[in-house]
């Protein structure tokens, strides 16, 4: 069972936003499900999972420090693309792809995106 029924992260520029997840998250097999006019856009694969929305209460989107949304990954390979892809697109490195040692076969990368929110693409299948 899902533990999670969505994650949202805000932007204050939602069609920068829009191009930047399209490419990245393309990597890892997802694509956009909605649009949400001028508020957001919602990703996933067959069902709604990642939302990006600018704030309902009109104040601009900040970052929470210590958040991290992690993608799963369907191979190393797509990893490596995500990270490469993200930071082709502008964001930030937080972690380049490799191995993680707390768990077994984790391998993962990590990027901060246009808003500064710090995004991660985990894949735990042997190499």
């Amino acid at each position: 069972m899902a533990v999670y029924t969505h994650v949202t992260v805000g932007t204050n520029d939602l069609n920068a936003a829009r191009e930047f997840y399209d490419a990245v998250l393309g990597t890892l097999g997802l694509k956009r499900l909605a649009d949400l006019g001028e508020y957001g856009s919602i990703w996933g694969d067959s069902a709604p999972s990642f939302f990006v929305l600018k704030p309902v209460n009109g104040q601009s989107a900040t970052v929470g420090n210590g958040i991290t949304v992690s993608f799963a990954a369907p191979d190393r390979s797509a990893v490596d693309a995500s990270h490469r892809t993200a930071l082709a697109a502008g964001a930030k490195d937080e972690g380049a792809p490799g191995p993680r040692n707390w768990a077994d076969n984790a391998y993962a990368a990590y990027f901060r995106d246009l808003d500064g929110n710090k995004i991660a693409a985990y894949c735990f299948k042997p190499v």
